[in-house]
């Protein structure tokens, strides 16, 4: 398999279970990975169970205290991670203070986001798609590291992994309404909402249909990106992988391409 490449900040590491990719800036303080649709999460086959999926990163990811994750509802609910808790609660937001544990996110076309500090020695994980990025999840997580550990934008390293782009990924007026509702200027629904699929060399449409009239193609990177800025995170220490799940089918599971049996892709965490 010829495996897409990915922004300057990333490179593909082989694992046991199949290629991952990381963020290099960010190894150095954490190890952590999002997995690709060889993983057995991102298969979705019907011999699988969730726990054969989920143990298969646990593995990978060596953390004595194993994976802990959510309950994911396309929200800004906020989960700080603790040993000893078997619950899975409801909520898009993880953070961990304690290395033994790792943290993980899920999507098919969502942007998963993975943050350290390591100042205060914290990590997050978080799950955005549309709902959640005009629910503020990128800066809702800033302002819950905050909150509960002190820790100042300016410190973090972000890394947005694979997720759907503005090449495929077509929405109707009602997201942007949305976003038009929530406060976002005019120059910001500019910049992440387009009249037109917007490819890549990279990134290929992948044109299930013909646009739609009053639809638009929404940059969930951009997005993201102009979130993390505006809460005071430094513009070199944001990484995105700029790969779209819905344009490689070879590499990544997407809902919007695959439909109801497209498997997972994990965004998982913890501190060195």
């Amino acid at each position: 398999m010829i495996l897409p490449t990915p922004g300057a900040s990333f490179r593909w590491r082989q694992t046991r279970a199949g290629a991952a990719l990381v963020c290099e800036p960010l190894e150095r303080f954490a190890t952590h990975l999002f997995t690709s649709r060889t993983w057995k999460l991102g298969s979705r086959r019907a011999d699988l169970t969730d726990h054969d999926s989920w143990a298969e990163l646990a593995v990978e990811m060596a953390g004595p205290l194993g994976v802990t994750r959510v309950r994911q509802v396309h929200g800004r609910g906020v989960v700080v991670a603790k040993p000893g808790s078997e619950a899975t609660p409801e909520g898009d937001i993880l953070i961990a203070s304690d290395a033994r544990l790792a943290i993980a996110v899920q999507a098919a076309d969502c942007v998963p986001l993975l943050f350290v500090d390591p100042v205060k020695r914290v990590v997050a994980a978080a799950h955005a798609g549309w709902r959640g990025m005009a629910a503020g999840v990128p800066q809702t997580t800033l302002a819950a590291l905050e909150r509960e550990f002190g820790c100042r934008p300016e410190d973090l390293r972000v890394a947005a992994g694979p997720s759907i782009g503005a090449c495929c990924y077509e929405v109707g007026s009602e997201v942007r309404n949305a976003f038009m509702a929530s406060g976002w200027t005019d120059d910001s629904i500019r910049a992440c909402f387009h009249d037109r699929p917007t490819p890549t060399p990279v990134n290929p449409s992948i044109r299930l249909r013909s646009p739609s009239s009053g639809c638009w193609f929404f940059d969930g990177w951009e997005c993201t990106r102009r979130q993390l800025e505006a809460a005071g995170v430094l513009a070199d220490r944001i990484h995105s992988a700029g790969l779209c799940t819905a344009s490689h089918p070879e590499a990544f599971p997407s809902y919007r391409r695959d439909g109801d049996c497209a498997g997972r892709i994990a965004g998982a965490i913890r501190l060195a």
